[in-house]
Parts: C-alpha cells; sequence; structure tokens
C-alpha cells in the first residue's frame, strides 16, 4: 500500500511547510527569508503567517521576524508517546548521570533519524551535536545504533541500501559493517559510538525495548575520549533501559510501531 501523501496545494500542507522552514538556531525569521525557504507566492504566505501567529503556532516580534509559537510547545507536550516516555525515563536519566557525571540522551526514532527527547548534563558536559528537539542520523550515534538494531526491517534495508553521510572521520559509512554492528546490538543489547558523530566524543547506549524487540526510544551516556570509558558503563545502561520499559510495560503505556 503506497504511503499517504499530504495535497501539496492544501492549507495544511503550506503550514507544515512553514513550520518546517524553522531551524533549532533560528531567533527570528523576516518574510523573505521564510519566502524563500518555503517557495510559497507572497500573498499565501503572507495570510499563512497572520492565522498562524494568530493561533499561538508563531509569534512576530517587533521588528516583523517571526518564531516559533508557544502553543506548538503546549501541543507537543500532549503528545502521549514522547511525554509518557519522557515522564518515566526521568528519573533513570538523572540516576545514570549521578553515577556517570557524562551528558544522558533519551530519543526515539523518526524515519531514518534519532530525535533527541531529553538532555541531562552538568558543568562538564560534552561537546556533543546534541540538543532536544535536534537529530542525528541513526547510523551515527551509539543512541541511533541502539534504535536501528530493533527497527523494522524495512528501515534497516532503507538505511543500509542508501550511501551513508559521513558526519565525522570516523563515521561509519560501509553497509557490511554497519550491519554487523546492529546484529551486535541485537544480541548484546547495548550500541557504542566511537568519534562517529564528533571528534573526541564517545557514546554508549540501550534501546528501550516493548514485546521483546520493539524499540520504542534508546537512551545513552555520552563522555570524551579523554576521560570516558563506554565499556565500563554497558551494564548500567542496560539495566536502566530495561527499567524504563518494564515501567512502561506495566501500564501499557506506549503504542508505538
Amino acid at each position: 500500500m503506497p504511503e499517504a501523501r499530504l495535497d501539496e496545494s492544501s492549507v495544511l500542507a503550506k503550514v507544515m511547510k512553514v513550520l518546517h522552514a524553522f531551524t533549532l538556531e533560528d531567533h527570528g525569521v523576516g518574510f523573505a527569508e521564510l519566502q524563500r525557504r518555503t517557495g510559497l507566492a507572497k500573498a499565501t504566505l503572507h495570510r499563512l503567517l497572520g492565522d498562524m501567529v494568530i493561533a499561538r503556532l508563531l509569534d512576530r516580534d517587533e521588528s516583523g521576524s517571526y518564531r516559533l509559537g508557544g502553543n506548538l510547545f503546549e501541543l507537543g507536550m500532549r503528545a502521549s508517546v514522547e511525554r509518557t516516555l519522557l515522564e518515566v525515563a526521568t528519573p533513570f536519566l538523572e540516576d545514570l548521570y549521578e553515577r556517570t557525571h557524562e551528558t544522558v540522551h533519551l530519543g526515539v526514532r523518526e524515519g531514518t533519524e534519532v530525535v533527541y527527547v531529553a538532555k541531562v548534563t552538568g558543568h562538564r558536559k560534552v561537546d556533543a551535536p546534541s540538543r532536544v528537539g535536534g537529530r542525528q542520523p541513526l547510523h551515527s550515534t551509539a543512541l541511533g545504533k541502539s534504535l536501528l538494531a530493533f527497527a523494522p526491517d524495512a528501515v534497516r534495508r532503507e538505511v543500509l541500501g542508501e550511501p551513508l553521510a559521513r558526519i565525522a572521520p570516523r563515521t561509519i559509512v560501509a553497509p557490511g559493517r554497519l550491519a554487523a554492528q546492529l546484529a551486535e546490538v541485537r544480541s548484546q543489547g547495548v550500541a557504542f559510538e566511537f568519534e562517529e558523530s564528533r571528534v573526541g566524543v564517545v557514546c554508549v547506549g540501550a534501546p528501550i525495548l516493548l514485546d521483546g524487540d520493539r524499540a520504542v526510544g534508546a537512551i545513552s551516556v555520552t563522555g570524551p575520549i579523554t576521560r570516558f570509558e563506554p565499556q565500563r558503563h554497558a551494564a548500567a545502561i542496560k539495566v536502566a533501559a530495561s527499567g524504563i520499559a518494564a515501567l512502561l510495560a506495566r501500564g501499557d503505556a506506549l503504542n508505538v510501531t
């Protein structure tokens, strides 16, 4: 069955195009730049922006620049899957931070990317390419590999069948080598990253599994190669991931496909 797609001419499709035009780095985007990013006609974009400001999907400052609005945050917090996962996982993330004093992440899979849902860090935070709401290719991080190893077969085939982007000098870009790593993750229940997303950064991750092999999320601990030994924390992160999964299963809280 072909994948359903929005009608590009619909108002909803145009609204989504505007929302996706904003990046994590944006603090305010002017009309002309939004038109360039979306490709929408001036009159159409002007109408949309006005309605989206009224609906609080966007905010407009005194200079005329736009930014994502507060109503998006409120709606996002109502998203049942991520919210429940975050509520259950937070104590485990904090425990992992206290144990390691390194950066701890919670992520979920969206397509062929990992989306960072939470990040716990302190004064010794590592310069990792992660931020809440940010994304990375699944193959480039321990968090992503934890999710990819337990993703549906079609997702793994898609990732392994396309050229793998080199995010850092040591990113795994050979499909056969990545496939072998994923098989090991499925066998051992943990994934490792050695400077594959950024030079000097190492990481250990584990999937949060329901029904034995359905990954609803993953957690990881990240630190600098100069002081962090990810292998030493493999057991702790597996226990934390299992604890999160057990609480989720007890409440039958998530229905993720």
